[in-house]
């Protein structure tokens, strides 16, 4: 196990960023950080100022200090572009090597291309289609194709230097969009008209404007990632910050400082591309830069990860909190058993696989937090758990599903609260699904893999369930029985294992 250290000198921030990884899995442990209108003061002036270059230096010595505390084994330091259009940027990048020891890279816009699709293909499990990647002076547009950039070209415009005119005066958001129009009617990407064919939008001011679309759409999760955006609620979200001042932005709950001063450019900008491309609905996702970094220095198989999104999500997950004890892949591989032998009574399609995926093989994550109680704790567990190749609602129903390994935790007002994502049938099939974790959990009681399958009768109001061993079962027997009361409530019939 190791610790890396990542480093984001851009326009507005320096940022440092600390993850462990282990056996090619990630997971962030500690990040930290600090403002500086870098791209504000460049443009100005055309140079780093002498306080900013002294304060920049200060706070990396400080991140200094931090990276030794968790014995960081690997530091990777990279600047955005904007910093090179700085007359005295090469000396500054000397001065803080000679003061800490770090080694800045700027970044090509071909690098943020590349990091850029890497994580966002490692975060929405979409096999085609195109990225609009908006940056703080530049939009990238991306097209690919299962895992593959075919093309892709830089609109020289991004939610910083869209914002004002030559005079530096601000535009509207009406002005900045017909900029926007005209400049992507030059690309010379060709748009396929396929069903398959997804958007992606990616970016700070695609986070900022999905955060906002939320409130104004009530939607009830808070989530960045995988969030779909139709061009109704862009509209509304458009028209929204039309008709308000720039003091009530700064004023919305989750748009940080540097955020708000560029709602308008980066709505602007997103209103542009829903217009001139004629898309009807974008996926947000969180993936950046970092992220992209992160996923080509930490060596997990580029295929074993695009193969299976949430596959590898999961093992990540699990591979920093698993121990010598843990049994979640047998809980999981005894759900999936169970699920198809209980078709003929559960009735519930294959969409519900990959819901029961998640729930079984994270059906404990709520132990991390208190034992007594663990499967409600594991609802937000699973909810806010950052896992991908999964859609919210699918996300959801894992989460009810672990709760419901104890039907006493499930509260209707509480499911009420995602009705406008969750379905009827959902209801039935988290209750059925949560009794089948349990079971699968209660067959696994020994921790030994003592049962390696079952097969199931069914009796007139009974269920006979044969269990094939590799020795001595009666302890999952025992077990797997004290789960006859609630199958019996879900199911409508007796259960007898043997």
């Amino acid at each position: 196990m190791e610790n890396i250290a990542i480093l984001e000198l851009n326009e507005s921030e320096l940022k440092l960023s600390i993850y462990r990884t282990k056996s090619g899995r990630n997971m962030i442990i500690e990040q930290r950080s600090q403002s500086f209108k870098l791209g504000d003061e460049i443009s100005a002036e055309e140079l780093l100022l002498p306080k900013t270059k002294s304060d920049i230096v200060g706070v990396l010595k400080i991140y200094r200090k931090v990276i030794e505390t968790y014995k960081v084994t690997q530091i990777i330091a990279y600047a955005s572009k904007i910093l090179q259009t700085a007359r005295n940027y090469r000396g500054f990048i000397d001065e803080i090597y000679n003061n800490t020891g770090i080694s800045f890279a700027i970044l090509s816009n071909e690098e943020v291309i590349k990091y850029v699709y890497n994580a966002t293909v490692g975060s929405i499990d979409n096999s085609k289609g195109y990225i609009i990647n908006i940056g703080a002076y530049a939009t990238n547009f991306i097209k690919y194709n299962r895992r593959t950039i075919l093309a892709h070209q830089t609109i020289d415009f991004g939610s910083v230097n869209l914002l004002q005119d030559e005079n530096g005066k601000n535009r509207s958001i009406d002005e900045m969009s017909n900029i926007m129009k005209s400049e992507i009617s030059k690309l010379d990407i060709a748009l396929e008209s396929d069903t398959e064919i997804s958007f992606v939008g990616t970016g700070k001011p695609f986070i900022a404007f999905g955060r906002i679309a939320k409130k104004i759409a009530r939607y009830p999760l808070d989530l960045d990632n995988n969030y779909q955006v139709t061009k109704e609620v862009m509209k509304q979200t458009v028209d929204f910050i039309k008709g308000i001042d720039f003091d009530k932005i700064q004023k919305i709950k989750g748009i940080d400082e540097n955020d708000a001063s560029r709602i308008t450019s980066g709505l602007a900008i997103i209103n542009a591309f829903y217009d001139a491309l004629d898309i009807s609905e974008v996926t947000i996702s969180s993936a950046d830069v970092r992220e992209g970094v992160v996923h080509s220095n930490v060596a997990v198989p580029s295929q074993e990860k695009f193969n299976d999104l949430l596959s590898n999500s999961i093992d990540n997950y699990y591979e920093f909190y698993k121990d010598e004890n843990s049994i979640n892949n047998q809980v999981y591989q005894m759900a999936i058993i169970l699920f198809k032998q209980l078709k003929v009574m559960h009735k519930l399609p294959r969409f519900y696989v990959k819901p029961l995926r998640i729930a079984s093989y994270l059906y404990d994550c709520g132990k991390k937090i208190n034992y007594n109680n663990y499967t409600k704790l594991g609802f937000d567990a699973i909810l806010y758990s950052g896992l991908t190749g999964v859609s919210h609602r699918e996300l959801l129903i894992a989460a009810f599903t672990c709760l419901c390994q104890d039907l006493d935790n499930f509260s209707v007002s509480e499911w009420m609260k995602y009705k406008d994502i969750l379905t009827d049938e959902d209801l039935d099939a988290v209750r059925k699904l949560g009794v089948i974790v349990k079971l699968a959990y209660a067959l696994n009681a020994s921790k030994k893999n003592i049962i390696s399958d079952v097969v199931c009768d069914i009796l007139g109001d009974s269920i006979i369930m044969k269990t094939i061993v590799e020795g001595d079962p009666t302890f999952e027997i025992m077990e797997g029985m004290k789960v006859a009361v609630d199958y019996k409530k879900v199911f409508k019939k007796s259960l007898q294992i043997i």
